[in-house]
Order: structure tokens, then sequence, then C-alpha cells
């Protein structure tokens, strides 16, 4: 027989594995669902909809700059957690939310402008196990400076090798429930003239007439972020930092040429890893949508527009 000392030594060594396994299982696992079971989606008013189903109604989710760390800067503990974290976030909001249609506004990887091809097709696997979604939902990427490089870095191989992957085309228009989303490549936005930069905007212009939501790694040129707020946006020492042209937004000539060319109703942004909304010309709303990663910001999260 064990003696009393010996069992009350077991019994609290259970008791302390049970309240470990708890804790483990509550703050890797449960606390995805106890978060995300608190987002809902918009109202949609039924006047400004008559006769429309519900089911017409498009759900859509917006990511930006999961930022995947590579071979070169990517510790493995630190790809473990950070990975780990967004995989349980977005299974979750897919799972709880399900949303019809789900964009990652660039950014996807964090050294895809530098990567060997065993390394790109590395990350693209670990990223296609972190996103896997069901049937029922549409994932859409656009291209962003890490991935394929800063324009002066952007190369014709970059740019095939993310669109063969991710099926992405800058100019590309998708349209599901009678809304049209072109996608824009727009590190090619630098306005010079090169090769990359005709080809791209000539299919904007081609699907100008089209479009009703314009979707961007880049912002709209702003001069910072000091018109920004919510628990979302930059940190208020951050805010008023001037934001360069062609390195933190586009530039004021490439966002004068979105707007023209085709007057959308929506522009969503990412690659300044805060939430932002913004109206340009008094008129046209965009929203920067905040880092998804824990590695860019202590309180990542996503947009939900339906």
């Amino acid at each position: 027989m064990l003696s009393l000392p010996l069992k009350k030594r077991l019994c609290f060594l259970l008791k302390l594995v049970c309240f470990v396994s708890f804790v483990l299982i509550f703050c890797e696992f449960l606390i995805y669902y106890v978060a995300i079971f608190q987002c809902q989606w918009p109202e949609v008013e039924v006047g400004a909809h008559a006769g429309k189903k519900a089911t017409s109604v498009l759900k859509a989710m917006f990511l930006a700059d999961t930022h995947l760390l590579g071979e070169i800067k990517g510790h493995w503990l630190d790809k473990l957690r950070r990975e780990w974290q967004m995989e349980r976030s977005f299974q979750t909001a897919v799972w709880l939310l399900q949303p019809d249609i789900v964009f990652i506004l660039g950014d996807i990887f964090d050294e895809g402008k530098w990567s060997s091809p065993q390394a790109w097709a590395d990350d693209v696997r670990r990223f296609r196990k972190m996103f896997k979604y069901p049937i029922s939902t549409e994932l859409v990427v656009v291209v962003g400076n890490h991935d394929i490089g800063f324009h002066y870095e952007m190369t014709a191989y970059k740019v095939n090798r993310f669109e063969k992957v991710f099926n992405f085309t800058s100019g590309k228009l998708i349209t599901r429930k009678g809304i049209n989303f072109v996608l824009v490549n727009s590190v090619a936005m630098e306005g010079d003239g090169c090769a990359l930069c005709r080809t791209a905007e000539a299919k904007l212009v081609a699907l100008s007439h089209k479009l009703n939501c314009s979707q961007q790694h880049y912002p709209l040129y702003r001069s910072s972020d000091a018109e920004c707020s919510g628990e979302d946006s930059a940190p208020p020492e951050e805010k008023n930092i001037p934001f360069k042209e062609k390195y933190d937004v586009l530039s004021q000539e490439a966002s004068q040429k979105l707007m023209w060319w085709f007057h959308p109703r929506l522009i969503l942004s990412g690659h300044t890893h805060s939430a932002c909304e913004v109206l340009h010309a008094g008129k046209i709303p965009e929203i920067s949508v905040p880092s998804f990663s824990w590695r860019n910001r202590n309180n990542p999260s996503f947009v939900m527009i339906g």
C-alpha cells in the first residue's frame, strides 16, 4: 500500500498536470474560439437590398501581411510559434464565420523576394497547410513587395512564380454576387515605364469601366497615419511619421491614376501593418487592413465586409 505522504504527492502531481494541460489547451486552442466568436458580420439594411435574399449578400474576409518566415531570417522556434497562431486564427475564423471569399492582401511571405526555388517551394507548402479552406470558401491572394521585391528588385521570374502558384494576375477581375473586385500589383505602379509596369497598367486601363472594389498591397498616397484611429491603428508614437512615396504608400501620381481610371466604391490595402480608414477626394473610402501576424503587432486582426 502507498503511504499517505506519497498519495498526497501523487494527487498534487496529478492536479498540477491537469491544470497545466487545461491552461495549454485553453491558451493554444480554445482562446481562438472565445475571441473570434465575438466577431459578427455587418448587418445589411433591408431597405437598401429590397427583394434580395440573405444568400445574395457576399461575406468577404480580408487579411494582410502574414509574412511567413523564410530560411534566411526565420528562426525555427519563431516560425513554429507565429505559424501556429496564424493557422489557429485562420482555421477558427473560417469555421465559425463561414466567409464566401477570403482575400489576403500581399506580403504572404517574408522572404519571397530572396527565396531560392527550394525555399520557395517549402514556404508555399507551409502556407497551404496553414491556410487550407473548405470547398464552400474561396481564397484569393494578392502580391506584395516581400513576395516579389520592391520595384527595383522585381523581376519577371519572381512575378511569374507568384502568379503560377496563386493564380494571380494584376488587373484580374473577380466577380462574386454582383460585386467586381480588381486585383492590383501595386509594386508595378512605379510609373517609370518598365515592361512589367506597362503590362500591369494596360490591363488595369482595359478593366477600368468594370471596377467596384480595388484590392492591392500598397495603400493609396497619404502623408502619414496621423488621422487614423481605433485600437488597430498605428501606435501614437508612429502615427505622425511621414510616409515615403513608392515605399510606404503609392505615389500621388499612381494613386490619382487608380482613382481616375476606376472611381472605385472601396479600396482595400495592407502593407503598413496597421488599420486605417481614409476618404480620398472626399468620396472614395480606403481601408488599410492590419497585419495578421503576431510578429508584426500584438493585436493582429482581419476585416469583415458583408
